[in-house]
């Protein structure tokens, strides 16, 4: 630890931890997508969207996701670079969500994506917090 690095608060752990286990299962969920026999135990308005989805929304997907995890390992580790990765897993939320809202009605598959967005938003502005804080390097 240098010398300007503070010692993080405790709720930084728990946050962090919440964090680490939603972006993980959304990496899970992305590659059990992948897999036609896992695919087909879907609920038939999630495989609509993921069957129809353009190349686009599927690599922003993963973006997303694995974006998301990298930048919570990253925060763990106390580095201020989960930023930027908590930006470019926004960016993924962002860009495939216009696709998911574009051709579902599903309530659920919206409220799923509505959450992604709300938490990804939270995890660029808790990384910053955590860097004005000092609790990163």
């Amino acid at each position: 630890m240098n010398e300007s690095q503070v010692k993080p608060h405790w709720s930084f752990w728990i946050v962090c931890l919440v964090a680490l286990i939603w972006n993980v299962m959304g990496s899970i969920n992305f590659i059990m997508q992948l897999n036609p026999e896992m695919l087909a135990n879907y609920p038939e308005a999630a495989k609509s969207v993921i069957t129809s989805r353009p190349i686009w929304a599927t690599v922003t997907f993963a973006m997303a996701v694995f974006g998301g995890t990298f930048g919570v390992v990253l925060l763990l580790l106390k580095n201020s670079m989960a930023g930027y990765l908590f930006i470019a897993s926004l960016v993924g939320v962002i860009t495939t969500s216009i696709h998911t809202f574009q051709i579902s009605a599903a309530t659920e598959i919206l409220v799923g994506s509505l959450m992604s967005l709300v938490v990804a938003v939270f995890l660029v502005w808790y990384a910053k917090l955590v860097k004005l804080k000092n609790w990163t390097n």
